[in-house]
Protein backbone atom coordinates (compact mmCIF):
# COMPACT_ATOMS: atom_id res chain seq x y z
CA UNK A 1 0.00 0.00 0.00
CA UNK A 2 1.43 3.15 -1.09
CA UNK A 3 1.36 6.56 0.77
CA UNK A 4 -2.08 7.78 -0.28
CA UNK A 5 -3.36 4.69 0.60
CA UNK A 6 -2.06 4.48 4.15
CA UNK A 7 -3.53 8.40 4.53
CA UNK A 8 -6.67 6.84 2.73
CA UNK A 9 -6.43 4.40 5.73
CA UNK A 10 -5.58 6.94 8.00
CA UNK A 11 -8.87 9.39 6.97
CA UNK A 12 -10.87 6.52 7.50
CA UNK A 13 -9.77 5.67 10.44
CA UNK A 14 -10.34 9.83 11.89
CA UNK A 15 -13.93 9.49 10.95
CA UNK A 16 -14.32 6.19 12.37
CA UNK A 17 -13.47 7.82 15.22
CA UNK A 18 -15.23 11.37 15.06
CA UNK A 19 -18.32 8.66 14.85
CA UNK A 20 -17.43 7.26 18.40
CA UNK A 21 -16.94 10.78 19.46
CA UNK A 22 -19.88 11.78 18.16
CA UNK A 23 -22.29 8.76 20.05
CA UNK A 24 -19.90 8.69 23.19
CA UNK A 25 -19.37 12.70 23.70
CA UNK A 26 -18.34 11.89 27.21
CA UNK A 27 -14.58 9.91 26.26
CA UNK A 28 -13.35 13.97 25.81
CA UNK A 29 -13.63 14.74 29.78
CA UNK A 30 -10.62 12.36 30.28
CA UNK A 31 -8.15 14.29 27.75
CA UNK A 32 -9.86 18.02 28.98
CA UNK A 33 -9.30 16.75 32.63
CA UNK A 34 -5.82 15.89 31.65
CA UNK A 35 -5.22 19.01 29.29
CA UNK A 36 -6.35 21.30 32.62
CA UNK A 37 -4.07 18.68 34.76
CA UNK A 38 -0.50 19.60 32.81
CA UNK A 39 -1.73 23.06 32.32
CA UNK A 40 -1.44 23.36 36.11
CA UNK A 41 1.77 21.35 36.98
CA UNK A 42 3.43 22.86 34.21
CA UNK A 43 2.40 26.79 35.57
CA UNK A 44 3.88 25.45 39.05
CA UNK A 45 7.18 24.64 37.67
CA UNK A 46 7.45 27.18 34.98
CA UNK A 47 8.86 29.67 37.22
CA UNK A 48 11.72 27.11 38.37
CA UNK A 49 12.55 26.48 34.73
CA UNK A 50 12.63 30.12 33.77
CA UNK A 51 14.77 31.19 36.92
CA UNK A 52 17.67 29.05 36.05
CA UNK A 53 19.97 29.93 33.25
CA UNK A 54 19.85 27.43 30.31
CA UNK A 55 22.85 25.42 30.89
CA UNK A 56 23.34 21.47 30.70
CA UNK A 57 25.86 21.93 33.58
CA UNK A 58 23.36 22.81 36.07
CA UNK A 59 21.86 20.46 37.89
CA UNK A 60 18.90 22.72 39.09
CA UNK A 61 17.60 22.99 35.39
CA UNK A 62 18.52 19.37 34.87
CA UNK A 63 16.23 18.37 37.95
CA UNK A 64 13.71 20.43 36.63
CA UNK A 65 13.33 19.37 33.59
CA UNK A 66 12.97 15.93 35.02
CA UNK A 67 10.20 17.14 37.35
CA UNK A 68 8.79 18.63 34.13
CA UNK A 69 8.93 15.89 31.99
CA UNK A 70 7.99 13.34 34.53
CA UNK A 71 4.78 15.15 35.48
CA UNK A 72 3.79 16.16 32.24
CA UNK A 73 4.04 12.22 30.88
CA UNK A 74 2.42 10.87 33.99
CA UNK A 75 -0.45 13.14 34.05
CA UNK A 76 -1.13 12.50 30.16
CA UNK A 77 -0.49 8.75 30.51
CA UNK A 78 -2.89 8.50 33.53
CA UNK A 79 -5.76 10.04 31.79
CA UNK A 80 -5.34 8.20 28.35
CA UNK A 81 -4.74 5.02 29.82
CA UNK A 82 -8.42 5.73 31.29
CA UNK A 83 -9.66 6.54 27.59
CA UNK A 84 -8.29 3.86 25.76
CA UNK A 85 -9.69 1.94 28.35
CA UNK A 86 -13.36 3.44 27.97
CA UNK A 87 -12.39 3.53 24.11
CA UNK A 88 -12.53 -0.17 24.55
CA UNK A 89 -15.63 -0.70 26.31
CA UNK A 90 -17.12 0.66 23.59
CA UNK A 91 -15.34 -1.65 20.76
CA UNK A 92 -16.90 -4.14 22.94
CA UNK A 93 -20.58 -2.75 22.53
CA UNK A 94 -20.52 -1.62 26.16
CA UNK A 95 -21.42 1.99 27.69
CA UNK A 96 -17.97 3.70 28.20
CA UNK A 97 -17.67 4.07 31.75
CA UNK A 98 -15.03 7.47 33.32
CA UNK A 99 -15.40 5.71 36.32
CA UNK A 100 -14.34 1.83 35.48
CA UNK A 101 -11.86 3.95 32.83
CA UNK A 102 -10.41 6.09 36.11
CA UNK A 103 -9.98 2.83 38.17
CA UNK A 104 -8.19 0.77 35.44
CA UNK A 105 -5.87 3.42 35.17
CA UNK A 106 -4.91 3.33 38.73
CA UNK A 107 -4.71 -0.69 38.93
CA UNK A 108 -1.75 0.34 36.68
CA UNK A 109 -0.29 3.44 38.86
CA UNK A 110 3.29 1.39 38.91
CA UNK A 111 3.85 1.01 35.53
CA UNK A 112 2.65 4.19 34.24
CA UNK A 113 5.20 5.98 37.05
CA UNK A 114 7.89 3.39 35.78
CA UNK A 115 6.84 4.68 32.47
CA UNK A 116 7.09 8.66 33.41
CA UNK A 117 10.28 8.52 35.43
CA UNK A 118 12.13 6.77 32.20
CA UNK A 119 10.52 8.54 29.44
CA UNK A 120 11.44 12.09 31.64
CA UNK A 121 15.11 10.65 31.89
CA UNK A 122 15.54 10.22 27.86
CA UNK A 123 13.41 13.59 27.69
CA UNK A 124 16.18 15.08 29.79
CA UNK A 125 18.83 13.11 27.10
CA UNK A 126 17.13 14.55 23.70
CA UNK A 127 17.01 18.52 25.28
CA UNK A 128 20.73 18.12 26.85
CA UNK A 129 21.84 16.76 23.21
CA UNK A 130 19.41 19.95 21.70
CA UNK A 131 21.45 22.30 24.07
CA UNK A 132 24.75 21.68 21.83
CA UNK A 133 24.60 23.78 18.86
CA UNK A 134 26.56 22.01 16.03
CA UNK A 135 24.22 20.73 13.63
CA UNK A 136 25.14 16.62 14.15
CA UNK A 137 23.94 17.25 17.58
CA UNK A 138 20.69 18.45 16.36
CA UNK A 139 20.32 15.32 14.10
CA UNK A 140 20.81 13.37 16.34
CA UNK A 141 18.44 14.43 18.93
CA UNK A 142 15.91 14.42 16.23
CA UNK A 143 16.57 10.71 15.29
CA UNK A 144 16.58 9.76 19.22
CA UNK A 145 13.30 11.80 19.04
CA UNK A 146 11.70 10.31 16.46
CA UNK A 147 13.27 6.24 17.19
CA UNK A 148 11.86 6.74 20.52
CA UNK A 149 8.31 7.94 19.56
CA UNK A 150 7.84 5.26 17.29
CA UNK A 151 9.43 2.46 20.07
CA UNK A 152 6.78 3.85 22.63
CA UNK A 153 3.62 4.39 20.50
CA UNK A 154 1.78 1.48 22.45
CA UNK A 155 3.26 1.76 25.65
CA UNK A 156 0.18 3.18 27.28
CA UNK A 157 -2.25 0.72 25.77
CA UNK A 158 0.19 -2.23 26.58
CA UNK A 159 0.40 -1.27 30.21
CA UNK A 160 -3.19 -0.93 30.91
CA UNK A 161 -4.48 -3.94 28.60
CA UNK A 162 -1.59 -6.35 29.38
CA UNK A 163 0.15 -7.31 32.72
CA UNK A 164 3.97 -6.88 32.05
CA UNK A 165 7.09 -5.67 33.78
CA UNK A 166 8.89 -2.75 32.46
CA UNK A 167 10.88 -3.95 30.02
CA UNK A 168 8.07 -6.37 28.11
CA UNK A 169 6.17 -2.89 27.73
CA UNK A 170 8.62 -1.93 25.77
CA UNK A 171 9.14 -4.92 23.06
CA UNK A 172 5.48 -5.48 23.61
CA UNK A 173 5.25 -1.76 21.92
CA UNK A 174 7.67 -2.34 19.46
CA UNK A 175 5.59 -5.94 18.49
CA UNK A 176 2.74 -3.80 17.82
CA UNK A 177 4.15 -0.79 15.63
CA UNK A 178 5.70 -3.89 13.52
CA UNK A 179 2.24 -5.38 13.16
CA UNK A 180 0.34 -2.30 12.11
CA UNK A 181 3.09 -0.50 10.79
CA UNK A 182 1.62 1.39 7.99
CA UNK A 183 -1.84 1.54 9.74
CA UNK A 184 -0.39 3.18 12.72
CA UNK A 185 1.56 5.47 10.01
CA UNK A 186 -1.93 6.36 8.24
CA UNK A 187 -3.99 6.53 11.52
CA UNK A 188 -1.50 8.81 12.75
CA UNK A 189 -1.45 11.00 9.41
CA UNK A 190 -4.90 11.17 9.12
CA UNK A 191 -5.91 12.23 12.81
CA UNK A 192 -3.11 14.47 12.49
CA UNK A 193 -4.62 16.08 9.17
CA UNK A 194 -7.95 16.24 10.89
CA UNK A 195 -6.97 18.04 14.26
CA UNK A 196 -5.08 20.52 12.00
CA UNK A 197 -7.98 21.60 10.16
CA UNK A 198 -9.90 21.32 13.49
CA UNK A 199 -7.64 24.00 15.25
CA UNK A 200 -7.48 26.39 11.63
CA UNK A 201 -11.90 25.74 11.98
CA UNK A 202 -11.29 27.02 15.77
CA UNK A 203 -8.99 29.48 15.65
CA UNK A 204 -11.13 31.04 12.44
CA UNK A 205 -13.92 32.93 14.64
CA UNK A 206 -11.67 34.70 16.95
CA UNK A 207 -9.65 36.17 13.45
CA UNK A 208 -12.55 36.66 12.09
CA UNK A 209 -13.48 38.93 15.38
CA UNK A 210 -10.06 40.12 15.92
CA UNK A 211 -9.92 41.71 12.23
CA UNK A 212 -13.59 42.45 12.28
CA UNK A 213 -13.89 44.51 15.59
CA UNK A 214 -10.90 46.42 16.33
CA UNK A 215 -12.09 47.40 19.72
CA UNK A 216 -12.84 43.64 21.07
CA UNK A 217 -9.34 42.30 21.39
CA UNK A 218 -9.34 40.73 24.64
CA UNK A 219 -13.00 39.41 23.41
CA UNK A 220 -11.08 37.86 20.29
CA UNK A 221 -8.51 36.19 21.66
CA UNK A 222 -10.35 34.49 24.53
CA UNK A 223 -12.26 32.97 21.27
CA UNK A 224 -9.61 32.22 19.25
CA UNK A 225 -7.41 30.66 22.24
CA UNK A 226 -10.82 28.60 23.48
CA UNK A 227 -11.58 27.54 20.04
CA UNK A 228 -7.82 26.47 19.41
CA UNK A 229 -8.29 24.37 23.22
CA UNK A 230 -11.25 23.13 22.12
CA UNK A 231 -10.02 21.89 18.74
CA UNK A 232 -6.74 20.48 19.97
CA UNK A 233 -8.93 18.50 22.64
CA UNK A 234 -10.91 17.09 20.48
CA UNK A 235 -7.62 15.76 17.90
CA UNK A 236 -6.32 14.31 21.48
CA UNK A 237 -9.62 12.60 21.66
CA UNK A 238 -9.70 11.04 18.21
CA UNK A 239 -5.75 10.17 18.73
CA UNK A 240 -6.67 7.83 21.83
CA UNK A 241 -9.52 6.24 20.03
CA UNK A 242 -8.07 5.71 16.88
CA UNK A 243 -4.67 4.19 18.48
CA UNK A 244 -6.87 1.84 20.94
CA UNK A 245 -8.35 0.77 17.98
CA UNK A 246 -4.98 0.25 16.47
CA UNK A 247 -4.03 -2.08 19.55
CA UNK A 248 -7.41 -3.82 19.66
CA UNK A 249 -6.81 -4.97 15.91
CA UNK A 250 -3.12 -6.00 16.26
CA UNK A 251 -3.83 -8.30 19.74
CA UNK A 252 -7.06 -9.46 19.06
CA UNK A 253 -9.33 -11.29 16.32
CA UNK A 254 -11.92 -9.25 15.57
CA UNK A 255 -11.88 -5.53 14.03
CA UNK A 256 -13.48 -3.41 16.08
CA UNK A 257 -17.18 -1.81 16.57
CA UNK A 258 -16.67 1.27 14.77
CA UNK A 259 -14.28 0.37 12.25
CA UNK A 260 -15.78 -2.56 10.45
CA UNK A 261 -14.72 -2.06 7.06
CA UNK A 262 -11.96 -0.36 6.80
CA UNK A 263 -9.03 -2.45 5.08
CA UNK A 264 -6.53 -3.16 7.43
CA UNK A 265 -4.31 -5.43 4.84
CA UNK A 266 -1.07 -4.40 3.25
CA UNK A 267 -3.02 -4.90 -0.12
CA UNK A 268 -6.24 -3.03 0.22
CA UNK A 269 -6.90 0.43 -0.34
CA UNK A 270 -7.09 1.71 2.79
CA UNK A 271 -10.87 2.67 1.87
CA UNK A 272 -14.56 1.68 3.49
CA UNK A 273 -14.96 -1.01 1.36
CA UNK A 274 -15.14 -5.01 2.02
CA UNK A 275 -12.50 -6.15 5.15
CA UNK A 276 -10.14 -8.23 3.91
CA UNK A 277 -10.30 -10.31 7.29
CA UNK A 278 -7.78 -9.25 10.11
CA UNK A 279 -4.27 -9.53 10.71
CA UNK A 280 -3.07 -12.51 13.36
CA UNK A 281 -2.37 -11.94 16.63
CA UNK A 282 1.13 -10.65 17.78
CA UNK A 283 3.32 -13.29 18.38
CA UNK A 284 2.64 -14.73 21.75
CA UNK A 285 0.46 -12.35 22.50
CA UNK A 286 -3.26 -14.13 23.17
CA UNK A 287 -5.15 -11.60 22.67
CA UNK A 288 -5.15 -9.18 25.42
CA UNK A 289 -2.80 -10.70 27.78
CA UNK A 290 -3.41 -10.87 31.26
CA UNK A 291 -6.19 -8.19 31.10
CA UNK A 292 -7.52 -6.56 34.32
CA UNK A 293 -11.18 -6.65 34.36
Amino acid sequence: MGIFGRLKTGFAFARRSVRVLRDHPRLAVLPAVAGVAGLLYVAALWGVVLSVEPSPNQPLLVAALFCLYFGSTLLASYFTAALMFCAKQVFEDDEPSIRDGLRAAGRNLGPLLAWAAISAVVGVIIRLIESNDSLPAKLIAGVFSVAWGILTYFVVPVIVFEDVDVFEMFSRSKETVQQTWGESLGAAGGVGLVTVALVLLGALPGVVLLVAVPGATAVALVVLVGGVLLAGLVGQTLTGIAKTALYVYATEDETPAYFDGIEFGDDGDGGDGGNNGVRSRLPGSGGIVGRKS
